[in-house]
């Protein structure tokens, strides 16, 4: 077994072998999930250091190595930022709501601070610089250019992006908004004292507890499934069967209606009745603010709300498969898990953790402009655009120009970025413009989406050059496996004058493949 070390032990070990700060509760997760050994009992756990060995090969190199085998040797890992743990890049208000495909706040301060290096030769942006997102998807871009003292324009056909983006640079009065949220919150917890729900849901959770303990006990069990001593899809599907009788009995007994009567719209189809009327009521609520800023932010919270309890397994969570009603095995956390029966905890969860970030952000924010347009970036007016939103903003733009881009455009046949969110599209009414998507998944990876693709980004650059000083620079993330930025480029009359390609590390669960992505540097002809 060799040396024995305890998590305190294990965690200081860890940090000196990775170089990154590794803590006694980051050692407790690889115990609870069964990724190293737990030996000893509670109060006196100990870990073999030589499990911690093995878990940790792919640092110290290694894994560079792999990736530049399969990847190339022009990785520039320093752009893998794997030195930032997943607090420090979706720090302050970065983490407001879940969104498919943004890049993380480290790689734009790259490029737009100060800072030289060995790869990064040159600085591009100055304080007091404006720089444009044609993509602006859930803000990055705007949210560190305010970081960093730059103004900066976002701009999206998504008008719920559009929203996510401005809640996250917007001034906010921090007493109204929690004043707001308190109101609601006894509103909703009013409205569940005349339900079932919370009995129900109590009762059911003592019997999952006491369920799990017996067949899925932790870390036992995952332990056994990572040494390949359990069949996991027989023998979750069998205790899946096994616990199902409980939990209908319980259905019963507390007349839970877990189906609405019509599956019309998307909050028809994914979301229990019990749920979807307190979504009704916490949004009637929401109606009667009058502070327009604390409207949308709180609008936001309650998007992120309930996102989070759509009728659906953990595992299916950002890709939606079929609504689920029932008590299931969980491959993910290893035991069987439940549907949501109310919002309520995740309500407070994340209005807590909005104020929270929303107040770490006010200590770092600069007083600088910010804004997303919502429109077409192929075709819409920029300057006349700003000056109906900010006239004082439109005024700087256009007297000092727009220093360049940095945007990552959307991947052809990758996302569609309208119904990643069409709880809240069905929610709050909004006009989806789907077809306006540069391609979206549901035109695929074809020629013809292809060409689409490489005349609509085309079209985007030609129509932001209009507003660009004459010497800008612009950077455009993106993973070009079709080759077609050259063709781009040459389209908007511009050439690549340097390609920073970064390995993308973390991406889910589910793909832990290497993996990479290009910067391209593009400037005049």
């Amino acid at each position: 077994m060799g040396e024995l070390l305890t998590i305190k032990e294990a965690s200081e070990w860890a940090t000196k072998h990775i170089c990154k700060n590794v803590t006694p509760a980051n050692i407790s997760y690889l115990i609870q999930y069964g990724r190293i050994k737990k030996i000893g009992d509670n109060g006196t756990t100990q870990i073999a250091k030589q499990d911690l060995i093995n878990y940790y090969k792919s640092y110290n190199g290694q894994r560079e190595v792999s990736w530049k085998d399969q990847l190339g040797n022009d990785l520039n890992w320093a752009l893998s930022f794997d030195q930032y743990k997943e607090a420090e890049t979706t720090k302050h208000v970065h983490r407001l709501h879940p969104y498919k495909g943004k890049f993380i706040p480290q790689l734009v301060e790259y490029f737009l601070d100060s800072h030289i290096d060995n790869f990064k030769a040159e600085t591009y942006f100055q304080k007091g610089d404006t720089v444009l997102d044609p993509f602006s998807g859930s803000g990055t871009t705007m949210v560190q250019a305010c970081e960093l003292g730059m103004n900066a324009i976002g701009i999206d056909v998504s008008v719920f992006n559009a929203l996510v983006g401005n809640c996250k640079v917007a001034k906010y009065d921090l007493i109204d908004i929690q004043g707001e949220i308190n109101r609601i919150s006894k509103s909703l917890k009013r409205f569940l004292a005349d339900s079932h729900t919370i009995e129900f849901e109590a009762k059911l959770l003592q019997e999952l507890y006491e369920f799990n303990s017996k067949y899925f006990p932790v870390p036992d069990y995952k332990y056994r499934l990572r040494q390949g001593e359990i069949n996991e899809a027989k023998y979750g599907s069998e205790k899946e069967q096994e616990f199902l009788s409980v939990y209908n009995e319980l259905v019963k007994e507390y007349n839970i209606k877990l189906r609405q009567d019509k599956i019309d719209t998307f909050l028809d189809k994914w979301y229990s009745q019990h749920i979807r009327e307190e979504i009704e009521l916490v949004f009637n609520e929401i109606k009667k603010i009058e502070n327009t800023d604390t409207k949308k932010i709180i609008s936001v919270i309650l998007s992120r709300t309930i996102r989070s309890c759509r009728a659906t397994t953990h595992a299916d969570l950002a890709t939606l498969v079929e609504p689920i009603t029932t008590t299931y095995y969980c491959a993910k956390h290893g035991k069987m898990c439940k549907p949501l029966f109310s919002i309520l905890k995740w309500w407070e969860t994340y209005s807590k953790d909005t104020v929270k970030r929303l107040v770490q952000f006010n200590r770092l924010r600069t007083q600088t402009f910010q804004i997303c347009l919502t429109g077409d970036s192929r075709t819409i007016d920029i300057l006349t655009e700003l000056k109906k939103k900010n006239p004082a903003f439109a005024e700087i733009a256009e007297k000092q120009k727009i220093k360049g881009i940095f945007s990552s455009p959307p991947y052809v046949g990758l996302i569609d970025y309208h119904e990643q969110h069409a709880y809240a599209y069905d929610l709050f009414g909004f006009e989806r413009k789907d077809d306006l998507e540069i391609g979206p998944l549901f035109r695929g990876q074809g020629k013809e989406a292809k060409q689409s693709y490489i005349q609509g980004i085309s079209d985007v650059l030609n129509n932001c050059k209009k507003v660009l000083a004459d010497n800008y620079d612009i950077f455009l993330v993106a993973n070009d496996k079709y080759n077609m930025y050259p063709t781009i480029a040459e389209n908007a009359e511009m050439k690549i004058v340097n390609q920073f390609k970064r390995p993308v590390l973390n991406r889910t669960e589910k793909d832990k493949g290497a993996y990479s992505e290009v910067i391209f540097h593009l400037k005049s002809k």
